[in-house]
């Protein structure tokens, strides 16, 4: 029988119908954060594999249309680049598609100039693209450098490993939940700033490269984004609830509120990364470099999937693992 098309998940639907094979002119092809793409012989470029990663952002789905057009063309990009951080690549160019309804001269040079200050600060230069008429659609594509065989990658964590997380979690996806109810208006402006102008930690990517193993931004909730790097890497994953770190404005909501929010509500944008407890020492040096918060919450252990422990070592009970387009 065939399934039914809402019985077909997001990352379901991508194994059955576009992972075909191992790639053979690729480093790394489907099921990362980006692909790496070999450069030729005889290049200046021997010594680089180039991170090449996609996403669409869809009015009415992932953000809603009357959001300020500054914010979008920040996030539209911020997107693009948090999953170069997380291969530890860094930003080189990017390319722009967008479906515009009507050409609005005022929308269009306010979502520009959002995604262009966030370019210009990281050295990403807008390659080119293709505009059409159709529902408000953005997708980009962007590249990045990584030195061959030094990428972050979903598939190398160990058993003894670390989990570290950046940032904190849970105020996004909480910002969503508000919103969507009709209630943004009373939000705080550092809620709306970490759901609307998410910022990339290219910086932390860069400085993991030989620190951590295996590292994935946090699109789709913690727990989700942990359950893909497990299955990569043929690992299991232990998280200590009291150790993930909470963002503040959810400090009033009732436990099980901030569990689902923090563990499982995506739109955080930081990195999780695993790396060999003798390198604690040199990842904690980074807070001070890198300007960000780091945490240890867990362990990678033997066996599969993601387990969730309080305080007393029982296990947190999850409604849902995180988002899943199609689910």
């Amino acid at each position: 029988m065939t399934a039914s098309r809402e019985s077909v998940g997001e990352f379901e639907l991508i194994r059955r119908f576009f992972n075909r094979r191992p790639p053979v002119a690729l480093e790394l092809g489907i099921g990362d954060d980006a692909a790496l793409l070999r450069t030729g012989r005889g290049s200046t470029l021997d010594s680089d594999a180039l991170a090449v990663t996609t996403d669409m952002l869809v009015a009415g789905r992932h953000f809603v249309a009357d959001v300020d057009p500054e914010s979008l063309g920040h996030k539209a990009l911020a997107v693009n680049l948090s999953d170069l951080a997380a291969m530890g690549a860094r930003p080189e160019a990017f390319t722009l598609a967008l479906a515009l309804p009507t050409v609005d001269e005022s929308w269009l040079e306010t979502f520009a100039r959002g995604m262009f200050v966030l370019a210009d600060r990281h050295g990403c230069e807008l390659a080119g693209g293709d505009t059409t008429r159709g529902p408000l659609t953005i997708c980009i594509t962007a590249i990045g450098r990584v030195p061959a065989g030094v990428a972050l990658r979903r598939d190398r964590a160990e058993p003894g490993d670390d989990l570290w997380v950046s940032g904190e979690l849970g105020a996004a996806a909480w910002a969503t939940r508000e919103r969507l109810a009709g209630r943004g208006a009373a939000l705080p402006g550092s809620a709306l700033a970490r759901l609307d102008r998410p910022e990339p930690r290219i910086a932390l990517g860069l400085a993991l490269r030989h620190l951590a193993r295996a590292a994935i931004d946090l699109s789709d909730g913690l727990v989700g984004d942990l359950g893909h790097v497990c299955e990569r890497s043929r690992v299991g994953a232990q998280l200590r609830w009291a150790d993930v770190p909470v963002a503040e404005e959810l400090a009033a909501l009732p436990e099980d509120e901030r569990i689902a929010l923090a563990l499982a509500g995506g739109d955080d944008y930081e990195l999780l990364f695993t790396a060999a407890p003798e390198n604690r020492a040199a990842i904690a040096a980074l807070v001070a470099r890198c300007a960000v918060a780091l945490t240890r919450i867990g362990t990678i252990v033997p066996g599969a999937g993601v387990t969730v422990r309080d305080a007393r070592g029982r296990a947190v009970a999850l409604s849902s693992a995180g988002f899943e387009h199609f689910r």
